[in-house]
């Protein structure tokens, strides 16, 4: 009888914590849009201030993000990412205490939370299983889409069951809290005190390198469709006539599809000499996911739900996935990881903001929909760019180049 090898029994323990963590970053954003009819009319919010409310916590997570590899270079990357779940914890909470100002000082911390775990986790994901980084970038994605699928679905339920929507929000910091104590209890010791890898180029010289303002740019423009989609969908769709709960399942259903396309993406940009052509098929699948829903025949609307799930899971691992394919060493890929999502998210904050500034304006859905369709066409455009076969690298000189 053979025996797991310490490496193995390493490795196998970091992906279930990989895993868990990951269940927990996306819940805190997708189980508010479900509510956001009853908290408007809890609150008396604008449709402004709603919106304001579905963008802090993206623009939170541009914002932070590039905190990261800092906190990472002092702290360790172990302790750095506890601190980000305890932080995630409190804010959860904090969204759920009745005066309005904590419902958006929660929002607030949440997103900087989840900025900087997100951020980490793709750099940890390198230097734990560097051999297969990009196919396990897919295994992490698919729990961010698997939380993010329990928190549209759950969100009505829950506020149901426990008598009110605040309930509902603050009842996501118990799975917050189980991911902290595995963590600590669990998380990988690495040997180099701080830094997740061999030492890279600087910050500075990442910001001259095309190839990680074209990665930036794409990880923002798709990320500005999946946080308008979390954001804004249900509240679309009711717009269009759906019922609170339909809406929030048709919802919850589309996220829960992501599975599928997070975990195959991957997979599928190894088939072909680089990632456009993947990245062109899940776009595409996008855009017409939310025409469908949005304009086409009410009987097609489970065909867009769909559409837009393959697509949205699709392109987020994707773009997360460039971030290891398009570095050299975990060191790099923390630091591209910084950038791509800091810039891009701060970004994609727009989305969700635009589509709210949209509504408080009364324009008809025809216009929100070509609103989004050109925001698929832009991150068409840059996935051309992108999804191109170069890679970031140190050359001997120590200067960052691109391979």
């Amino acid at each position: 009888m053979t025996s797991t090898s310490p490496d193995t029994r390493r490795r196998l323990l970091f992906l279930l914590l990989m895993v868990l963590v990951g269940l927990n970053l996306r819940p805190a954003l997708s189980s508010l849009a479900p509510l956001l009819v009853r908290v408007q009319q809890d609150t008396g919010l604008s449709p402004l201030a709603i919106g304001a409310l579905t963008t802090l916590p993206v623009l939170c997570l541009g914002i932070f993000a590039p905190l990261a590899p800092w906190l990472s270079k002092r702290l360790g990357a172990e302790r750095t990412l506890a601190l980000a779940l305890g932080a995630l914890i409190v804010g959860l909470a904090l969204r759920g205490i009745p005066p309005i100002p904590l419902l958006f000082a929660g929002t607030l911390l949440v997103g900087a939370a989840i900025g900087v775990a997100g951020t980490l986790l793709p750099a940890l994901v390198k230097r734990e299983l560097p051999g297969s980084a990009d196919l396990m970038t897919g295994v992490y994605t698919m729990a961010l889409c698997l939380g993010g699928a329990l928190g549209a679905g759950l969100s009505i339920p829950l506020a149901n069951l426990l008598g009110s929507w605040q309930a509902s929000l603050i009842s996501w910091s118990l799975l917050a809290a189980a991911a902290l104590v595995a963590w600590i209890r669990l998380m990988p010791r690495s040997p180099q005190a701080g830094g997740l890898s061999p030492p890279g180029g600087s910050m500075r010289q990442l910001l001259t390198q095309p190839l990680a303002w074209q990665v930036m740019l794409l990880m923002g423009s798709q990320s500005s469709l999946a946080y308008i989609v979390f954001g804004w969908l249900p509240t679309l769709l009711q717009t269009r006539g759906y019922g609170e709960s339909e809406a929030g399942w048709l919802m919850g259903a589309s996220v829960m599809v992501q599975l599928i396309s997070a975990l195959g993406a991957p997979w599928l940009a190894r088939l072909g000499r680089d990632q456009r052509p993947a990245l062109l098929l899940v776009l595409a699948c996008v855009g017409t996911g939310l025409w469908l829903l949005l304009q086409g025949p009410y009987s097609w609307r489970w065909a867009g739900v769909v559409l837009l799930g393959l697509g949205q899971g699709g392109s987020f691992s994707l773009a997360l996935t460039l971030i290891v394919l398009r570095t050299a060493n975990s060191r790099l890929a923390g630091k591209l990881s910084g950038l791509a999502q800091g810039g891009g998210y701060t970004l994609a904050a727009m989305g969700p903001l635009a589509v709210g500034v949209l509504l408080q304006l009364d324009v008809g859905l025809p216009t929100v929909t070509t609103v989004l369709l050109l925001i698929v066409a832009a991150a068409a455009g840059f996935a051309l760019l992108a999804g191109r076969n170069r890679r970031l690298d140190v050359d001997d000189d120590g200067r960052l180049i691109t391979r």
